[in-house]
């Protein structure tokens, strides 16, 4: 193997060793998506929390029965609107920080004062905002927002926009008056409707008997669309025929370059000068080109798919590629019979033998120099040339005693890949058993998941004796 092939096997490994970064760039983006995914939703459930413990306490709700859902609904509000924001990655928008519990706002959204309403009905709600601006009319004027339940908002918009005529047509008692009630509100008040806003909640959802159950079906909805964003990531992290043809186009290129410059010095070398180059000199350079082109989109796309899809390491799906290439050239010379079956035979293990190193060389520079492609060139290039003064300066005996090392080696790695299984299968045993142990410690039937938890235990390696067995083993533990 000459310079120029040496050349030749490191920009293969190259392109090879650059496919490889691009998959690993998106699995860390993933892992970056799903650590930080973590953080979302933990953000999400805590500001859940805070609102499952403000509603655990109505002792410190102001107002009666009848009224403390009032501030029931501005925590229902924050907390859920923050929850939903969060989950979703984005920063959370309300805050009671610098909010007075008798201020004219009831709590900001990245700093506009918000004051909500709710009342009995759609009419009462916006009396109640009527009544707030009469008692601060430069609320609106500092950018002030009013909000209300979203069942009363969606209501307030479908009459808003009817027209008198529309509204004369309304055969239903309660909502001809909701439209006169609107109607009139618009016109008394001197509010925008596009300073009044929807809440996350209707009405009903922020009732003392209802807003545990409001709760709990978002926390739900919180992971569900935390399952929803994670499945998200791991969808775009795999692997697309969009970036498969840009891996494609760009290997084209890269080898079809390479060989067109490695042609020209080849030409160099032999005493040629470029303006020398004749017409048939260029079409030479020009055919080699083509099929360099041809040979670096395969090998982009199979490294792209067998990186991807079968697993197989870049620098051995390289390989694989260029000693496909190799054999069937030998095996186009052999039907043409420029060679013997046995130089078919022989020239197709050499090529084999090359390309071998080359891969083998490639992951060794990549686990030395862990820099993306680098440690791939720079592993090829010095495998290549100790494997070129080995095939040329060793001796027979030599080659012998490294052939027979190469036979043991290979008789050892198989022996490892049995032990590998074997350890593989006792692993799995054990998760599956950790696993099922793991599912009875949280069984929602008390008595099983109790059982369950020092089963669990024990097979984590805690000791029996200080375990808590039974009742009595507690209450000696807790009285004593």
């Amino acid at each position: 193997m000459n310079t120029s092939q040496t050349v030749k096997s490191t920009q293969e490994q190259a392109v090879a060793s650059w496919i490889d970064h691009l998959n690993h760039l998106r699995f860390d983006e993933l892992v970056n998506n799903l650590t930080q995914q973590d953080t979302n939703l933990e953000g999400a459930l805590e500001a859940l929390g805070k609102l499952k413990e403000f509603v655990s306490n109505p002792a410190n709700i102001l107002g009666n029965d009848l009224t403390k859902h009032g501030e029931i609904a501005e925590h229902v509000h924050v907390n859920v609107s923050n929850a939903r924001n969060v989950v979703e990655g984005l920063n959370a928008e309300y805050t009671f920080n610098g909010v007075g519990r008798l201020a004219p706002e009831d709590y900001l959204r990245n700093g506009t004062p918000i004051q909500a309403k709710f009342y009995s009905s759609t009419g009462n709600t916006l009396d109640a905002v009527k009544s707030h601006f009469d008692k601060y009319p430069e609320f609106i004027e500092n950018g002030g927002k009013y909000q209300i339940p979203k069942d009363y908002y969606d209501a307030f918009q479908k009459f808003v926009v009817m027209s008198p005529e529309e509204g004369g047509k309304l055969t239903n008692d309660e909502g001809r008056r909701l439209y006169v009630a609107v109607q009139k509100f618009i016109n008394d008040s001197g509010i925008d409707p596009k300073d009044i806003e929807p809440t996350v909640a209707n009405y009903s959802d922020v009732q003392q008997g209802t807003v545990n159950d409001t709760i709990k079906n978002e926390q739900q909805s919180i992971e569900e669309t935390d399952q929803k964003r994670r499945t998200q990531f791991y969808d775009e992290s795999k692997p697309t025929l969009h970036e498969g043809l840009k891996v494609t186009i760009a290997s084209s290129a890269i080898e079809g370059g390479m060989t067109f410059c490695l042609g020209v010095y080849r030409k160099l070398k032999s005493g040629k000068k470029i303006y020398d180059f004749t017409a048939d000199d260029w079409k030479d350079l020009g055919i080699d080109t083509l099929k360099g082109s041809g040979k670096g989109a395969v090998r982009g796309a199979v490294v792209y798919t067998m990186t991807n899809f079968t697993k197989t390491p870049a620098p051995i799906a390289s390989a694989m590629v260029t000693a496909s290439f190799g054999v069937i050239s030998q095996a186009r010379l052999l039907q043409n019979g420029q060679i013997t079956p046995e130089e078919f035979i022989y020239n197709s293990e050499v090529v084999c033998l090359d390309v071998a190193v080359s891969a083998v060389a490639s992951m060794m520079g990549q686990i030395l120099i862990p820099v993306p492609i680098l440690g791939a060139i720079i592993g090829n290039a010095a495998g290549m040339f100790m494997y070129n003064i080995a095939k040329d300066h060793l001796s027979k005996q030599d080659q012998k005693l490294i052939e027979e090392f190469n036979a043991d080696l290979h008789k050892h790695n198989e022996m490892l890949i049995v032990d590998y299984m074997n350890y593989i299968a006792i692993l799995e045993d054990e998760l599956n058993k950790f696993n099922s142990l793991t599912d009875l410690a949280f069984d929602e039937d008390i008595n099983t998941s109790f059982t369950g938890s020092i089963s669990l235990a024990i097979h984590s390696g805690c000791s029996e004796e200080d375990l808590l067995h039974n009742e009595e083993d507690i209450d000696a533990y807790f009285l004593t």
